[in-house]
């Protein structure tokens, strides 16, 4: 605990300052009944005088992430009555919950309308107002205040009741980018970036949709039509392929002899919905009991048909001999299984 100090502790949803104070790592920064405490990984010597030095990268990225979430706040406020009822400022990314629904056309009018305050260079001032100046001022403030009171104002861009450390002016918040949005009790929470932060995150980006208009062979700015052609070209193959299976199951059900009352046919590839068709279509053909069965990661999945009143009693005895999921009622179960093809099909064998 100092007497005085520069470090910012953990307060008003931001994170607290970082550095060096007397040769020691300051690694916390808590402020409890007014008093500061930092905390370090090593002890210091009661009464002696220390030099602190903050981690100014981390303090200033701070800063231009908190003055930006004040334009924004600002913004949607002036435009769309919105108020800020929350507020997170983490060392990845910044929260702010507004309490009115917004759509995805609103939050870029917001974007717009902060980014040009940005670009206005608005100084950033920070002040104690005397009670009678205070009372004049229309400013925000999530809860109420008691005491002197910071004030933050942004000319013509936000006033704000706050204790954190601020820019001086707009201009070094950079970029601001609203990157994400979801509705949160009737209202919503944006998450956003300011300066390098932004910087950072459209690099990331900028990567990405590089890789992926390279390997689509277009230009970056053609990259989400070159991906929908890639979709389409899929969903071709997809129905190609399905009419294939499908031409290829009817195949195997047509050419199927069947062996004993009770049979199991292996086929690759199938989704439940085919297992059904062919295990129904495998029965009404040959009577009996008809299982059909797909492979699948430490098994098989299955469709297996039958007289109900033979059905049934051979499922029970299938399920106390495998390891089984699913079941069914009337002339149908179907499920998944673990065991190999040769004891499935033994088990069909010797029922």
């Amino acid at each position: 605990v100092l007497d005085k100090t520069a470090f910012f502790p953990e307060a008003g949803g931001q994170k607290s300052d970082r550095g060096i104070l007397g040769g020691a790592n300051v690694l916390d920064v808590q402020i409890e009944n007014e008093i500061i405490t930092h905390i370090t990984d090593t002890p210091l010597k009661v009464g002696e005088t220390v030099e602190g030095i903050l981690d100014y990268n981390r303090r200033f990225d701070f800063m231009q992430q908190h003055t930006g979430e004040h334009i924004v706040s600002g913004a949607a406020h002036r435009l769309f009555g919105c108020t800020n009822v929350g507020f997170h400022l983490s060392e990845d990314i910044v929260t702010v919950d507004f309490d009115k629904a917004l759509t995805k056309e609103d939050i870029l009018k917001i974007e717009q309308e902060a980014n040009k305050k940005v670009f206005a260079n608005t100084p950033v001032r920070a002040y104690y107002p005397d009670d009678e100046a205070l009372e004049k001022l229309e400013y925000r403030s999530k809860k109420e205040l008691e005491g002197a009171i910071r004030i933050v104002e942004i000319v013509d861009a936000d006033m704000c009741a706050c204790c954190a450390p601020h820019v001086k002016a707009t201009g070094e918040v950079g970029l601001i980018k609203l990157l994400d949005f979801e509705t949160l009790r009737g209202g919503v929470r944006i998450e956003m970036k300011c300066g390098m932060r932004a910087l950072d995150d459209y690099n990331d980006k900028y990567k990405n949709i590089q890789k992926i208009a390279n390997d689509l062979c277009v230009k970056q700015t053609e990259a989400g039509l070159g991906v929908d052609r890639l979709f389409e070209q899929i969903s071709a193959l997809k129905y190609e392929l399905n009419g294939l299976k499908k031409r290829e199951l009817d195949n195997k059900i047509n050419a199927f002899m069947p062996d004993g009352d009770k049979t199991a046919m292996f086929a690759d590839g199938l989704e439940i919905k085919d297992l059904q068709t062919a295990a129904d279509t495998l029965y009404k053909k040959t009577d009996g009991i008809r299982g059909v069965f797909s492979p699948k990661e430490n098994g098989f999945a299955f469709a297996i048909c039958g007289n109900e009143s033979d059905l049934q009693p051979f499922f029970t005895r299938f399920k106390a001999t495998f390891t089984v999921k699913g079941g069914g009622r009337g002339p149908m179960v179907q499920g998944s299984v673990e065991a190999s093809e040769e004891n499935i099909k033994e088990f069909f064998k010797n029922a």
